[in-house]
């Protein structure tokens, strides 16, 4: 299954030519030629990456992803999940992107959310159960959608990289790629993809891009009708949580849910009145959540 989903990622686009040829350094002409495409149109910083490059960049992430979690094989929960988070992105500050936002369960206890470039986001189950209500859930997602309006996934990447990438392609331009140099320019646009997954799932984003994705997550939210507060109640859920001990999924990578919920608890107040939580709503999600297992 998350060979299919990553294959749902995939077409005929530049960067997962690159991603496939990713270990394959001394593959023929045709990977060469994928990678220099490639090179020439990504430029000195992530800032001037398109949101067509963005999505791929992402679609390669996600593949990664699936490498380290299996997909949860429930379709119904899924497809919820999907409409919830799409509810909200409409209402975010970025809600049309290349290939529109695309919502995963993740079948693994961890709990922990993931958000890779261009729209593709990912929750665990364990992140799940924790859920109580609609409110929960689609707070949660508007964190996540949080992170890729800020487009925090590609600040992930180092600029030398992609500095070093450019100089090379520069240099090489008019000549044909060998297998030294085509290896070489794999490694380093390998390393733009490790770069982001290293980040997502082991050190996590800064303390400062975690807070902003809170603001932004909890305004997408109370747009969409959503009470604001669900935020608030589901890190509540996590203080004094023995699972923390572990150091694991997002105990790894987040801040502590007391030093987050102070900060939201403030900037919701600054909204003024939000919406009051919605009965069928709640029905709704407890249908669907009757499901996970």
């Amino acid at each position: 299954m998350a060979v299919a989903w990553a294959l749902m990622f995939s077409s005929c686009a530049s960067l997962d030519q690159v991603t496939g040829a990713l270990g394959k350094a001394a593959q023929a002409a045709d990977d060469a030629k994928a990678v220099i495409e490639v090179g020439q149109k990504l430029r000195s910083g992530f800032a001037d990456i398109t949101e067509e490059e963005e999505y791929y960049i992402g679609r390669s992430v996600a593949a990664l992803i699936l490498s380290k979690y299996p997909v949860y094989q429930n379709a119904a929960l899924t497809q919820y999940v999907n409409l919830v988070g799409n509810a909200v992105a409409i209402y975010s500050d970025r809600p049309e992107i290349y290939a529109g936002y695309h919502f995963q369960v993740l079948d693994t206890e961890e709990v922990n959310a993931l958000a890779a470039p261009g729209g593709l986001i990912f929750v665990t189950k364990g992140l799940l159960r924790r859920c109580k209500d609609e409110e929960m859930l689609g707070l949660i997602l508007a964190h996540e959608i949080g992170h890729v309006a800020a487009k925090h996934g590609l600040q992930a990447i180092k600029k030398s990289r992609l500095t070093e990438a450019f100089t090379a392609l520069g240099m090489q331009a008019a000549q044909r790629f060998g297998p030294q140099e085509l290896a070489r320019l794999t490694t380093m646009f390998e390393g733009v993809l490790t770069d982001i997954v290293e980040q997502l799932v082991e050190r996590g984003y800064s303390r400062a891009a975690e807070y902003e994705a809170d603001g932004m997550g909890a305004a997408f939210g109370a747009r969409t009708g959503f009470d604001p507060k669900g935020i608030v109640r589901f890190l509540q859920t996590m203080v004094g949580d023995k699972s923390a001990v572990s150091g694991k999924g997002w105990f790894k990578t987040h801040p502590t849910p007391e030093q987050r919920i102070d900060g939201l608890n403030k900037q919701i107040a600054a909204f003024g009145p939000v919406p009051a939580i919605d009965a069928v709503r709640t029905k709704r999600f407890q249908q669907f959540f009757a499901t996970l297992k």
